[in-house]
């Protein structure tokens, strides 16, 4: 028996008699179901009011390709529309959405943890600086607790910037002086060779030192977690030996810049109750973001070894997004995964402006739309094949929502310019006149606006009954939901056009670079501001003026679409503002907890940002660290075409 199966082997012989913190779900076989029958019936309806709007004057080509896109638009929103209900009401009642008993589930912490757990790093070309704060953050949450013998840390370099490469040199040793004695466990490996990239990078780690440890804790660059959150993932995974992933939410904090405080606040208003739907629909098959999570190492190398797709880009080559995969393909053999929808003790960071956003997302496009060729895998779990259709669909929709409104322009200028016909047949009592169901229409207006936004009502009065002092009260916690609102609709059209270019550039070939994300804010130029939105405002003029020429009321209803696309260049410069950000907060507008009562560990980052001191020189002596003995064991590489040998829950095991 190997060592990493001797450590699975007694991990779960110890966590057997902690049965009573097992992660535990009810009716898990159902809730799909119950999905289907609330989804499908909102969708169909508003797909019928659509056709009833249509019908009368007979369908036109226009007419159905519009119909057909607005079905698979309208699954969607209700989708995210009864995800959004339901976790609202379980929230509300304070029931878990696994167990659907009163309170979250909580690990047994009587006892000190038995297995050595590591907490992983990866990092490529980022801010020195914020790294290594963050890291040593991390490391001193830890190493205060009475567990923190039982953690290593690992800095996984990818960094290929020789300054930056020296810089993390000389940084990581200063870091090592002022840890002491806990720096024995601290470790620092730098690859020349960016093989497989992030995917690559972790892989590496788990084959030379995996074998040392039950479990890893993913950090990304910009993470940082408490130690009561760290330590809370460890027992959860001793605890529960059939569970090989737990998911925690990072929220986002430390944003300055208007938009990025925008974002921030959004996250934390809407996450918990989203989290909260999705637990409930997802169960033991929850997803796997890429970071702030734990995952238990022995299961991971064995299943999650990631083959080179045949074929061209996007669905042939790397799997980019290969988080998402890799919980599929635990979830595949066996394992379970869970989301926690306690929010509290995890972090991260999101882009300061309406770029660096975009950029974020042009990635996570082509590696959620190359899921689309992994539906096929053999033996997925259904909730594993709805995670990669739904994330796919996350930027697809805009693509099919700015054809349904060209194909509606195109429709009402087809009509607007084609003289009506009152007798279409030789002999004919009666003219066809043209027939509006204002109400009808109205109806299914309103109906699609409840669908959109809905889930921001929702959360906000949960909010303000629950946690309004997180937000510093209801005035505030009301002025940062309306405003929040007011931008969310007013940025809308312009992701709806870069998610649209994305995606078609994604499917004619065009491939993406995976670099550095710029964690701290500035303000964007304008000339880079008008560049980055010309297209987009171009479009726009020429559209409303079109529509405002041949059809004034077409363009009535398209003027909120219109006026995001035309102020597209001031939005990205405004919105990237420090002054504007700061100006917000001082108002009282976009507050969060964690700015009312900032925790240990982001305190540990502010400090740290504001008196970290480390020579930038290339010429000082900063040799590599040292490295634990390594074990190699090869990650299993998987066979999508066969189905896997899967785990056997530990109840089948005894009852055998």
């Amino acid at each position: 028996m190997s060592i990493m199966q001797n450590n699975a082997h007694s991990s779960t012989q110890n966590s057997s008699a902690n049965v009573y913190a097992k992660l535990r779900t009810f009716g898990s076989g159902v809730r799909l179901t119950i999905m289907a029958l609330l989804v499908l019936p909102t969708a169909g309806l508003a797909g019928w009011s659509l056709y009833e709007i249509f019908k009368p004057n007979r369908l036109t080509e226009l007419e159905i390709a519009q119909l057909g896109l607005s079905m698979m638009l309208f699954i969607w929103l209700a989708m995210s529309f009864w995800t959004a209900v339901i976790g609202f009401m379980l929230k509300l009642f304070n029931i878990d959405p696994l167990s659907l008993r009163k309170a979250l589930s909580a690990p047994d912490t009587s006892a000190e943890l038995t297995q050595r757990h590591a907490v992983v790093m990866p990092v490529y070309n980022e801010d020195t600086r914020r790294i290594m704060v963050g890291f040593e953050a991390c490391v001193r949450e830890l190493a205060e607790t009475s567990n923190g013998k039982q953690f290593d840390f690992y800095m996984l370099s990818d960094t290929t910037d020789p300054a930056k490469a020296q810089a993390e040199l000389n940084a990581w040793q200063a870091m090592e002086s002022r840890l002491g004695k806990y720096s024995g466990h601290v470790f620092y490996r730098r690859r020349e060779q960016n093989t497989g990239r992030k995917v690559g990078n972790l892989a590496d780690f788990c084959q030379r030192w995996g074998s040392r440890y039950e479990a890893m804790i993913v950090l990304d660059a910009d993470s940082v977690m408490s130690g009561e959150r760290m330590t809370d993932l460890a027992y959860r995974i001793e605890q529960n030996p059939n569970t090989a992933l737990v998911q925690t939410i990072p929220m986002p904090v430390r944003q300055d810049t208007f938009f990025a405080r925008f974002v921030q606040f959004a996250a934390h208003l809407y996450s918990p109750m989203l989290a909260t739907g999705l637990s409930f629909w997802q169960t033991d098959s929850a997803n796997y973001w890429g970071h702030n999570a734990i995952i238990r190492i022995a299961p991971f190398m064995q299943h999650c070894g990631l083959p080179t797709l045949a074929g061209k880009e996007p669905f042939g080559g790397d799997i980019l997004s290969h988080d998402f995969v890799e919980a599929a393909l635990l979830r595949r053999a066996g394992w379970e995964a869970y989301l926690l929808t306690d929010t509290t003790g995890s972090y991260e960071e999101v882009p300061s402006n309406m770029l660096e956003y975009a950029t974020r997302d042009r990635r996570w496009v082509q590696g959620n739309i190359q899921h689309l060729g992994l539906l096929g895998v053999k033996g997925l779990k259904l909730t594993s094949r709805l995670h990669f259709l739904f994330g796919a669909f996350a930027y697809i929709s805009s693509l099919l929502l700015l054809l349904v409104l060209a194909f509606g322009t195109a429709d009402a200028l087809h009509r607007a310019l084609t003289p009506v016909t009152f007798f279409s047949a030789q002999y004919q009592l009666f003219p066809d006149w043209q027939i509006a169901r204002q109400g009808l229409m109205f109806a299914t207006m309103w109906g699609t606006v409840a669908l959109l936004f809905m889930p921001k009502v929702l959360g906000l009065i949960l909010a303000l009954i629950q946690r309004r002092k997180e937000f510093g009260g209801a005035w505030r916690l009301l002025k940062g939901g309306v405003m929040e609102l007011v931008m969310a609709i007013i940025i809308a059209p312009l992701m709806m056009f870069y998610h649209s270019y994305f995606v078609i550039s994604v499917f004619i070939g065009h491939s993406v670079k995976w670099e550095a994300q710029a964690r701290e804010g500035s303000m964007v130029p304008w000339s880079t501001s008008f560049k980055r939105a010309s297209v987009v405002t171009v479009t726009a003029l020429v559209w409303g003026g079109v529509t405002f020429y041949y059809t004034p009321g077409l363009f009535a209803w398209l003027l909120p679409v219109l006026s995001g696309l035309v102020l597209a260049a001031p939005l990205i410069r405004l919105t990237s503002s420090l002054t504007l950000g700061q100006a917000s907060k001082r108002g009282g507008i976009f507050v969060i907890q964690d700015e009312l009562n900032e925790c240990q560990a982001l305190k540990r980052v502010r400090l740290g940002m504001a008196n970290i001191h480390y020579s930038e020189a290339d010429n000082v002596n900063a040799p590599a660290p040292m490295l634990p003995e390594t074990l190699w064991q090869p990650m299993v590489i998987q066979d999508f075409s066969a189905y896997p040998n899967t785990h056997r829950p530990l109840a089948a095991q005894v009852a055998t």
